[in-house]
Protein backbone atom coordinates (compact mmCIF):
# COMPACT_ATOMS: atom_id res chain seq x y z
CA UNK A 1 0.00 0.00 0.00
CA UNK A 2 2.77 2.91 0.82
CA UNK A 3 4.37 1.69 -2.18
CA UNK A 4 1.29 1.83 -4.40
CA UNK A 5 0.60 5.61 -2.48
CA UNK A 6 4.06 6.35 -3.44
CA UNK A 7 4.25 5.70 -6.89
CA UNK A 8 1.29 7.94 -7.19
CA UNK A 9 2.60 10.64 -5.52
CA UNK A 10 5.88 11.17 -6.95
CA UNK A 11 3.93 10.97 -10.42
CA UNK A 12 2.26 14.07 -9.30
CA UNK A 13 5.43 15.38 -8.13
CA UNK A 14 7.25 15.04 -11.49
CA UNK A 15 3.97 16.42 -13.46
CA UNK A 16 3.87 19.31 -10.96
CA UNK A 17 7.92 20.01 -11.33
CA UNK A 18 8.61 18.71 -14.94
CA UNK A 19 5.31 19.91 -16.26
CA UNK A 20 7.18 22.91 -18.62
CA UNK A 21 9.84 20.47 -19.56
CA UNK A 22 13.40 19.37 -18.10
CA UNK A 23 14.54 20.76 -14.69
CA UNK A 24 17.41 23.51 -15.57
CA UNK A 25 20.55 23.15 -13.20
CA UNK A 26 18.65 26.90 -11.73
CA UNK A 27 16.24 24.66 -10.04
CA UNK A 28 19.30 22.45 -8.52
CA UNK A 29 20.24 25.38 -6.14
CA UNK A 30 16.54 26.13 -5.14
CA UNK A 31 15.51 24.20 -1.69
CA UNK A 32 12.51 22.06 -2.46
CA UNK A 33 9.59 22.88 -0.63
CA UNK A 34 6.81 21.28 -2.65
CA UNK A 35 7.31 17.78 -2.56
CA UNK A 36 4.33 15.40 -1.79
CA UNK A 37 3.82 15.20 2.09
CA UNK A 38 3.20 12.32 4.30
CA UNK A 39 2.11 11.62 7.72
CA UNK A 40 4.52 9.25 9.82
CA UNK A 41 4.42 8.27 13.29
CA UNK A 42 7.49 7.40 16.00
CA UNK A 43 5.99 6.27 18.77
CA UNK A 44 3.77 9.10 20.12
CA UNK A 45 5.13 11.57 18.07
CA UNK A 46 3.90 12.75 15.08
CA UNK A 47 6.15 13.71 11.93
CA UNK A 48 5.23 15.22 8.11
CA UNK A 49 7.49 14.45 6.25
CA UNK A 50 8.44 15.54 2.01
CA UNK A 51 9.04 12.56 0.25
CA UNK A 52 11.98 12.43 -2.16
CA UNK A 53 11.66 9.79 -4.52
CA UNK A 54 13.35 10.30 -8.17
CA UNK A 55 16.87 10.48 -8.12
CA UNK A 56 16.26 14.24 -8.92
CA UNK A 57 14.56 15.52 -5.60
CA UNK A 58 16.33 12.48 -3.73
CA UNK A 59 20.00 13.96 -5.19
CA UNK A 60 18.94 18.06 -3.89
CA UNK A 61 17.19 16.23 -0.75
CA UNK A 62 17.55 18.68 2.10
CA UNK A 63 19.89 21.23 0.75
CA UNK A 64 19.41 25.06 0.67
CA UNK A 65 17.14 25.31 3.29
CA UNK A 66 18.01 27.83 5.76
CA UNK A 67 15.63 26.10 8.35
CA UNK A 68 12.94 23.20 9.00
CA UNK A 69 10.06 23.69 11.25
CA UNK A 70 10.29 21.05 14.27
CA UNK A 71 8.12 17.66 13.22
CA UNK A 72 8.84 17.63 9.81
CA UNK A 73 11.41 16.16 7.56
CA UNK A 74 12.40 14.47 4.69
CA UNK A 75 11.68 10.70 3.80
CA UNK A 76 13.71 9.62 0.98
CA UNK A 77 12.71 6.25 -0.68
CA UNK A 78 15.01 4.02 -2.83
CA UNK A 79 13.94 1.75 -5.57
CA UNK A 80 15.17 -1.62 -3.36
CA UNK A 81 16.95 -2.22 -0.68
CA UNK A 82 20.48 -1.41 -0.72
CA UNK A 83 23.62 0.00 0.99
CA UNK A 84 23.27 3.55 1.62
CA UNK A 85 25.30 6.71 2.42
CA UNK A 86 24.31 10.16 2.82
CA UNK A 87 26.55 13.67 2.92
CA UNK A 88 25.59 17.18 3.37
CA UNK A 89 27.19 19.09 0.60
CA UNK A 90 25.27 22.50 0.25
CA UNK A 91 22.61 21.56 3.59
CA UNK A 92 22.73 24.48 5.39
CA UNK A 93 21.31 23.08 8.74
CA UNK A 94 22.47 20.06 10.31
CA UNK A 95 20.08 16.81 10.16
CA UNK A 96 19.84 13.29 12.10
CA UNK A 97 18.69 10.95 9.50
CA UNK A 98 17.26 7.12 10.62
CA UNK A 99 18.02 4.75 8.48
CA UNK A 100 14.79 2.50 7.68
CA UNK A 101 14.53 -1.10 6.76
CA UNK A 102 11.11 -2.36 4.81
CA UNK A 103 9.57 -3.44 8.42
CA UNK A 104 9.99 0.36 9.20
CA UNK A 105 12.51 -0.40 12.11
CA UNK A 106 15.42 1.91 12.39
CA UNK A 107 18.65 0.44 11.57
CA UNK A 108 20.85 3.31 12.77
CA UNK A 109 20.78 6.85 13.14
CA UNK A 110 23.16 9.41 11.51
CA UNK A 111 23.95 12.91 13.17
CA UNK A 112 25.35 14.85 10.35
CA UNK A 113 26.94 18.31 10.22
CA UNK A 114 26.03 21.06 8.08
CA UNK A 115 27.69 21.43 4.72
CA UNK A 116 30.20 18.17 5.01
CA UNK A 117 30.73 15.62 2.93
CA UNK A 118 31.63 13.22 5.69
CA UNK A 119 29.21 9.98 4.81
CA UNK A 120 26.67 8.40 6.88
CA UNK A 121 25.96 4.89 5.61
CA UNK A 122 23.61 2.28 7.00
CA UNK A 123 24.92 -0.68 8.89
CA UNK A 124 22.59 -2.89 6.46
CA UNK A 125 20.30 -2.79 3.58
CA UNK A 126 17.62 -0.26 3.22
CA UNK A 127 14.93 1.50 1.30
CA UNK A 128 14.11 4.34 3.45
CA UNK A 129 15.96 6.83 4.79
CA UNK A 130 14.00 9.98 7.36
CA UNK A 131 15.75 13.08 7.67
CA UNK A 132 14.65 15.63 10.44
CA UNK A 133 16.32 18.26 12.15
CA UNK A 134 20.12 17.13 14.25
CA UNK A 135 18.70 15.84 17.68
CA UNK A 136 15.23 15.12 17.04
CA UNK A 137 15.59 11.72 17.45
CA UNK A 138 17.44 11.99 20.15
CA UNK A 139 15.57 14.45 22.08
CA UNK A 140 12.38 11.82 22.04
CA UNK A 141 14.58 8.65 22.87
CA UNK A 142 14.03 7.58 19.18
CA UNK A 143 16.96 4.80 19.15
CA UNK A 144 17.91 2.16 16.51
CA UNK A 145 15.36 -0.85 16.94
CA UNK A 146 12.30 1.89 17.07
CA UNK A 147 9.79 1.89 14.83
CA UNK A 148 8.43 4.41 12.10
CA UNK A 149 4.87 3.88 11.47
CA UNK A 150 2.89 4.78 8.42
CA UNK A 151 4.89 3.55 5.89
CA UNK A 152 2.70 1.33 4.60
Amino acid sequence: MLIRRLKHLATVAVIVTCGHGLLSNAWAEVAQLDLPRIELRAGVHRITSQIAQTPQTREIGLMYRTSMPNNEGMLFVFEQPDMVCFWMKNTLIPLSAAFIANDGRIVNIANMQANSTEPHCTKEPVRLVLEMNQGWFAQRGIKAGALIDGLR
